[in-house]
């Protein structure tokens, strides 16, 4: 069942699923649709499972269920995981692969893979003020507060 995301507890459990490029406004307007229509459908066991979703920056989707009302399991998160897997055939993006990094470089968001993030951090291209997204955040309320973090701030540290 969808619920506007702002009406989610902060304690809701998120998963981030960050692109390996911007999505056009076509393409972000044809994701929100498709991911609407999932969440209207996705159940645990049966029972709808309260959910919303946000995309940020033309690149990110944020999933977050309500765990109170019922609890994400074992076959939901598949199915979850299967609907994403639908979406980077569709787009042709990257969106599970957890070795990439997406950080900011000024205004612009970059997205490099983690040995070219390493890399720039040795050659002093980025550093550990650097704002990187921290997709390793479990609530509403640590995406909130952890997510657009300084690297020196999130598990990136180790690189400088």
């Amino acid at each position: 069942m969808y619920i506007e995301f702002d009406k989610l507890p902060l304690h809701s459990r998120v998963w981030i699923y960050q692109s390996n490029r911007k999505f056009s406004e076509e393409e972000v307007s044809e994701i929100e649709s498709s991911i609407k229509n999932f969440i209207e459908n996705w159940s645990a066991h049966g029972q709808g499972l309260e959910a919303s979703f946000k995309t940020v920056y033309d690149r990110f989707i944020i999933i977050a269920v309500n765990q109170d009302v019922q609890a994400a399991t074992g076959c939901s998160i598949d199915a979850s995981v299967q609907f994403i897997l639908s979406l980077e055939s569709k787009y042709q993006v990257d969106l599970l692969d957890k070795m990439n990094v997406t950080f900011k470089l000024g205004e612009h968001i970059a997205h490099k893979t983690l040995i070219d993030f390493k890399k720039m951090a040795k050659e002093k291209a980025v550093s550990a003020n650097t704002v990187v997204f921290n997709n390793l955040v479990n609530t509403i309320e640590e995406w909130q507060d952890f997510w657009e973090v300084p690297a020196s701030d999130s598990w990136h540290n180790r690189f400088f």
